[in-house]
């Protein structure tokens, strides 16, 4: 991990796609100075089409143009697996004021008779989806495209730590990937309060697709570093399970969206693995077991989840829920823990 950077690299992995396996190499070793030396990227050649896209973002413009009480008839406190509408102020990290966004939670939609949801998993199951025209099939569409450019990241971050390139394959089948579609409106009002908080991912990697300027990493001298703006891109940042599976060689690093300047949408896909997937570091950073341990990761983004949506903290409060017993506590993984814990 280094603490000098002060920019975010871009890199072009259309060459993951390649036949050729130096190519794939090659980008695999530009994906791994970032995610050793930043923790971000700007990724283009991602494939993804504009009409792909673009359909998604008409059908989420509708969603969230509707009325509240259309909107909260999918409120994700209705569902038992975190999925549908979360209103302005549900959502707080660390202690922090509310975010200003409204969001739209969505992940592997799975029937409703999933022996795995029928069980009680709090990640897996079917979408809320709201009953608007033309919503579903584009969000899925665009969900099922991001989804595959995760798979390639994931290959070649496999490539970069020096495993074969299929080495994480095996543990994604059905994970808790969540797409979230956020609206930030834009609102003078609102002084200095940013839209979203600092924080870092729960889960493997994130690959982000906004509308407009506003994301911000922390960079390496504590100053908080502007994401340029490239409609082309898709801003790549690795989370919290890949910084446990490296032994922190590959590094969480904290980020947040500033006070928006105009009205902005924003996609993360949490790329993940399968719910009970044991993440612990791998055997070439097994000096640095001690110091993570291990969690399984649907256990892990559940507990980060619950401590941060004020309708699972209730749950928790009344006793209808409880944390995993291994929980962690928010923001205790990435760049500017590890800085205070070193301090």
């Amino acid at each position: 991990m280094t603490d000098t950077f002060t920019s975010i690299p871009v890199v072009d992995i259309s060459r993951l796609r390649s036949a050729d396996a130096a190519e794939r190499a090659a980008c695999a070793r530009e994906l791994g100075s970032a995610a050793r030396e930043v923790g971000f990227a700007q990724v283009v050649g991602h494939g993804i089409t504009p009409e792909t896209f673009d359909a998604m973002l008409t059908a989420t413009t509708r969603f969230f143009a509707q009325s509240t009480d259309d909107k909260m008839s999918v409120y994700i406190g209705n569902s038992t697996n975190h999925r549908g509408y979360v209103p302005a102020g549900e959502e707080v990290f660390a202690g922090a004021t509310p975010d200003l966004k409204e969001a739209y939670d969505l992940s592997i939609d799975l029937p409703s008779d999933d022996a795995r949801y029928v069980a009680g998993n709090p990640l897996l199951g079917p979408n809320q989806w709201p009953a608007l025209d033309d919503f579903a099939e584009p969000v899925a569409r665009y969900y099922d495209a991001v989804f595959e450019v995760g798979r390639h990241v994931l290959r070649a971050f496999a490539l970069a730590l020096g495993e074969s390139e299929d080495a994480f394959d095996r543990f994604v089948t059905t994970p808790p990937a969540q797409l979230r579609l956020i609206h930030y409106p834009h609102d003078d009002s609102a002084h200095d309060r940013p839209g979203i908080g600092a924080h870092t991912d729960y889960e493997v990697f994130t690959l982000l697709r906004p509308t407009a300027p506003g994301l911000q990493v922390l960079g390496g001298d504590g100053e908080w570093i502007d994401v340029p703006y490239r409609e082309d891109a898709l801003v790549l940042n690795t989370g919290d399970l890949l910084e446990i599976w490296t032994g922190g060689e590959f590094v969480a690093t904290s980020h947040r969206v500033r006070k928006v300047a105009t009205e902005r949408y924003s996609f993360p896909l949490f790329f993940n693995v399968d719910y009970d997937t044991r993440i612990e570091p791998l055997p070439r950073f097994a000096g640095a077991s001690e110091e993570y341990g291990s969690v399984v990761a649907g256990d892990h983004l559940f507990a980060q989840t619950a401590q941060s949506f004020e309708y699972l903290r209730r749950r928790v409060a009344e006793g209808a829920i409880a944390l995993p017993g291994d929980a962690r506590p928010l923001y205790s993984l990435g760049r500017e823990a590890a800085r205070a814990a070193h301090a």
